[in-house]
């Protein structure tokens, strides 16, 4: 069997990691198992025969329970939840883009290219790919557009 105060260490070395790749890698909650970790191996370097005791565990859910309790609410303040966000089609009329599929009247096989969004579009006139243009209208998903 391994000794006490080398398990110690290890349980120590093994947390701290866990919470550095917590640090690095935020939201995968490896902040809780490497805290108890580190807990643990501190209280067994002190106290070399309280890890291979029965107590051992019992006192990782004690610990593992508020620290449980204390990473949800972190997180939940730091990343509150917010709806999802959504372009009104109505607010792309004036928006300027390109044309990334050819566009022609009265089809709406056409793409532009909005900021990053792409969108099926129509025009008076056929247009190109790479013309810039500016949304005149919008139905649903659909935009008609003219050269800028």
């Amino acid at each position: 069997m391994i000794e006490a105060e080398t398990f110690a260490i290890i349980l120590i070395v093994v947390g701290a990691l866990f919470m550095l790749s917590e640090v690095l890698s935020p939201g995968v909650f490896l902040i809780i198992p490497g805290t108890v970790l580190v807990i643990l191996g501190f209280i067994g370097f002190m106290y070399p025969d309280f890890l291979y005791s029965p107590w051992s565990p019992v006192l990782a859910l004690v610990v593992a329970a508020p620290v449980t309790i204390g990473t949800i609410k972190m997180y939940s303040f730091l990343a509150k939840p917010e709806p999802p966000t959504t372009t009104v089609a109505d607010s792309l009329v004036g928006r300027n883009g390109v044309v990334t599929v050819r566009t022609v009247p009265e089809n709406i096989r056409g793409k532009v290219r909005i900021d990053t969004d792409t969108w099926s579009a129509t025009s008076s006139e056929p247009l190109e790919i790479g013309t810039e243009i500016t949304v005149v209208s919008s139905q649903g998903v659909h935009v008609t557009v003219a050269r800028r």
